[in-house]
């Protein structure tokens, strides 16, 4: 039985939607109260038992790595000022790094997730792997990845995430159509984007996590490029589907938090900031006072 122990990070996007701030700051580098949203993914990553982290970046981008890397100037001064407390947060991420790898491999231009994700193929190889979009923070009380991981050690086929959503806001997401076959767990018969509340086939959308077999890069290779000349991965999964390939989809436990536009991503803060052992209990009368 094949486990997972890879996971690919697609963060080589312009960041558009949050424009003009991503020209200094990238998207996944945005703070979700006291920390980036990339530190979300990753821990996510660890205690689901990643430990080889795949980022696809921009040419020339390694803030993701470094981000990561244990810094013994900053740590010097730090204890120069008997700053501990500070010391804790950075000993945290220096924990991850201990026991997971990290690479980087480029894609050039923005041509699609589908795209990004081709570009890890020489770093997978033919293992089992996961993939983290940044749009997504999951609150749960097991990992989402974990989740994801019961149904695969199973199955040993694909599995998506997913989450129910209301009739009012289908049209903003990938909508699936299923078959059930347990309880939260799917077959997955076709993937719509983005249709209508009238003629979506479900309420379950699709999160930004994934279990992928080593099969969908030759599905990611056939694909011609969309209207927008990129590579989607939803279309790959479609096809495979299309052959007769078997990909599940799990109902998540837990809230998706999403981070994809800004008032998403403000939504998410207000949501974890009141949760935080450290801020919430001054947030919660703040807000309650304007």
């Amino acid at each position: 039985m094949k486990q997972i122990r890879k996971a690919v990070f697609p963060i080589a996007g312009l960041g558009t939607r949050f424009l003009p701030l991503s020209k200094v700051v990238r998207k996944e580098f945005l703070p979700l109260v006291d920390k980036p949203i990339i530190q979300y993914l990753v821990e996510e990553a660890f205690k689901s038992g990643i430990r080889e982290i795949i980022f696809v970046v921009a040419p020339g981008e390694k803030k993701a790595v470094d981000y990561f890397k244990k810094d013994k100037k900053l740590e010097k001064i730090l204890n120069q000022r008997k700053r501990n407390y500070l010391l804790k947060e950075i000993e945290q991420l220096e924990e991850i790094a201990q026991e997971v790898s990290f690479s980087t491999v480029y894609q050039k231009e923005p041509l699609g997730d589908g795209h990004a994700i081709l570009q890890a193929k020489r770093l997978v190889k033919d293992e089992p792997f996961a993939v983290f979009f940044g749009d997504d923070v999951i609150d749960a009380d097991i990992p989402c990845l974990l989740q994801l991981e019961k149904v695969f050690n199973t199955s040993q086929r694909p599995v998506l995430a997913l989450a129910r959503k209301e009739p009012k806001v289908i049209d903003r997401y990938g909508i699936v159509s299923v078959e059930k076959i347990a309880n939260s767990i799917f077959k997955i018969k076709n993937i719509v984007e983005k249709p209508k509340a009238e003629e979506a086939p479900s309420d379950l959308a699709i999160i930004g996590r994934y279990i992928l077999t080593p099969d969908i890069f030759s599905y990611l290779k056939k694909l011609s490029p969309n209207k927008r000349g990129e590579i989607i991965l939803a279309d790959a999964l479609k096809s495979m589907v299309k052959d007769g390939k078997i990909v599940y989809g799990y109902e998540v436990k837990g809230t998706w938090l999403e981070c994809g536009n800004k008032a998403s991503w403000l939504k998410s803060n207000v949501y974890l900031s009141l949760k935080d052992p450290n801020f919430g209990a001054e947030i919660k009368p703040f807000l309650k006072k304007i």
